[in-house]
């Protein structure tokens, strides 16, 4: 099977890269078609079917953002941003505005690929789509939501990621340090008391429900 990706980004080394790269690594499975920025990306949109748009962010013309929101009038193509803005709030904004994934700048091509065939198998039904529940919460990993009795209640990037790994482990404690390097990376120079706080965050998110998650003294949540 044959997957139709375009990949809308003003450098033309980096297009270059990923088209080779993908074509290479797929056996030329992946059919990389290439757009200089967003005004070209949009007509490339109007002209042809597409099973996943790479997106760069900060385009000329008409950036990621608004061509995003552009296409998700009438389409529900999974997208992936590129982008070198690692601010949350860019973040939950892309997501906010339908975007499936991000990949900050400069990223690891092998990470790009691996993230790219994972959304396609799950936008193609390759791999089953499970919704996680616990108590009152019901989380979908794929669709980005949670609801709370039945009311869906909007978390910020890192409430969510530290939501799923709670519900990954089920009865378990989860440690402040795993919580940290999982959602912040190794090389985080803070401290794990920035956990802390966005646990205070989801808790009040979450409301009624902000019971479900445990301190254990000195361990955890």
């Amino acid at each position: 099977m044959a997957f139709n990706l375009l990949l809308v980004e003003d450098d033309e080394e980096i297009r270059e890269i990923i088209t080779d790269y993908f074509t290479e690594k797929s056996n030329g499975t992946f059919i990389v078609n290439a757009a200089k920025d967003g005004e070209e990306g949009l007509q490339k949109l109007y002209s042809d079917d597409y099973d996943l748009v790479l997106l760069d962010v900060m385009l000329p013309e008409l950036d990621g953002f608004t061509l995003c929101r552009e296409l998700r009038k009438s389409s529900d193509v999974p997208i992936i941003f590129l982008t070198s803005r690692e601010a949350e709030n860019d973040r939950l904004y892309g997501y906010q505005l339908g975007c499936d994934d991000y990949v900050t700048k400069p990223f690891s091509l092998a990470e790009l690929y691996a993230k790219t065939n994972a959304l396609l198998k799950r936008a193609k039904g390759m791999v089953r789509h499970e919704i996680m529940k616990a108590g009152s919460i019901t989380l979908d990993p794929y669709r980005y939501t949670v609801f709370v009795n039945h009311e869906e209640v909007m978390l910020a990037p890192k409430e969510f990621a530290i939501l799923k790994i709670l519900m990954d482990h089920p009865g378990k404690v989860v440690s402040r340090e795993t919580l940290l390097v999982r959602i912040w990376g190794y090389d985080f120079e803070g401290n794990e008391r920035v956990v802390d706080n966005h646990v205070k965050k989801l808790r009040k998110a979450l409301g009624s429900a902000s019971s479900q998650i445990k301190t254990v003294f000195k361990k955890g949540y």
